[in-house]
């Protein structure tokens, strides 16, 4: 088969999977035109995307749309020559699904259950279409190290409003009061469009008089690392796909707790989720006070969780699969 692979957006959950693509396949990878010119720049420019993109729909049996966002919403507007699958993760939903011409695509991948229940309340007429895959992580670059509880008190994304991390330094500071031997570690660098964001965490924190006891580490290269020096990780966002780093933290012997996003449910125990931030704080000190060793227990029961549902071993193959079958779908159509 000869498949073609689009993606404009992040590699960050793609590399395994591409991998996997050729490995057994010939993959082509789309690269359109781009020229500086002095005048028309941008008209000429869009005149070779949009013939780019065409012959390379053209040119391969499939072509593979990680991010439903842009370069899909430009397929989905040509006239239909290949099969199409695509992966949506979050975002896309809001700000491109309603610019996809959904009766082009021929199976939609989507990260959790809530998630599609999402896509079909908009688009009811292409349930047939959608299938559920979560996000997935190398469980090999992440060793499940449990470790004896330290009150480090962690959480790791993007620092934009969505994350509620605003929110979190307010909730640890009133669990300060109750248990002052915590500690609370940031990491993440800023957002684009939100550079006032981290500004405002850091004034908070100096308003809080708690310099002591929370540590900004701006961008993590090293999450697998990062991981080793938290207790309970935190996943206080009100928007999720399926978080990669609350699964990269759960393979790792952390502790997790999440606000109660859509489709928290299907990753977490009941008892590892809240809504309020005194469900949050309850959460938290509920855990301290438990024995060690049934602390222990819980993190190898929540390293088996990730091992089940969102081993990219196991991912990436079923990916395959789904883009194989629409491949003879399309060869038997043809036939």
């Amino acid at each position: 088969m000869q498949l073609g692979v689009a993606i404009t957006d992040t590699w960050d959950f793609f590399h395994e999977i591409y991998a996997e693509f050729q490995a057994h396949h010939r993959v082509s990878l789309f690269a359109p035109r781009t020229f500086r010119l002095p005048v028309f720049n941008t008209r000429v420019n869009r005149v070779l995307f949009q013939q780019d993109l065409a012959a390379f729909l053209k040119a391969n049996d499939v072509v593979f749309f990680e991010w439903s966002s842009d370069l899909l919403a430009a397929a989905t507007q040509l006239p239909k020559t290949c099969g199409i699958v695509t992966r949506m993760h979050r975002f896309e939903m809001y700000q491109w699904a309603d610019k996809v011409d959904w009766t082009k695509v021929d199976r939609l991948i989507l990260v959790s259950h809530a998630k599609r229940q999402e896509f079909l309340e908009r688009f009811p007429a292409h349930e047939m279409i959608t299938a559920v895959l979560p996000e997935a992580i190398n469980l090999g670059k992440f060793h499940f190290q449990p470790k004896p509880f330290g009150g480090n008190l962690g959480i790791l994304c993007h620092l934009r409003p969505r994350k509620r991390v605003y929110e979190t330094i307010l909730a640890f500071a009133e669990l300060c009061r109750e248990r002052d031997d915590l500690h609370l570690h940031i990491g993440g660098g800023g957002a684009e469009g939100f550079h006032e964001y981290p500004i405002a965490l850091h004034q908070l924190v100096a308003r809080l008089g708690l310099q002591a006891k929370i540590t900004f580490y701006g961008n993590v290269t090293d999450n697998a690392a990062w991981y080793q020096n938290i207790d309970v990780f935190i996943s206080n966002a009100y928007s999720e796909g399926w978080q990669v780093s609350l699964l990269e933290a759960m393979a790792s012997g952390c502790y997790c707790l999440a606000h109660q996003w859509a489709g928290a449910d299907e990753l977490l125990p009941p008892e590892n989720l809240y809504v309020t931030d005194r469900e949050f704080q309850q959460s938290v000190l509920a855990y301290t006070a438990l024995p060690e060793s049934e602390r222990q227990q819980r993190l190898v029961c929540l390293r088996q969780i990730v091992e089940q549902h969102a081993d990219m071993a196991q991912t990436q193959v079923k990916i395959r699969q789904i883009v194989e079958a629409v491949a003879n779908q399309k060869a038997a159509g043809e036939n």
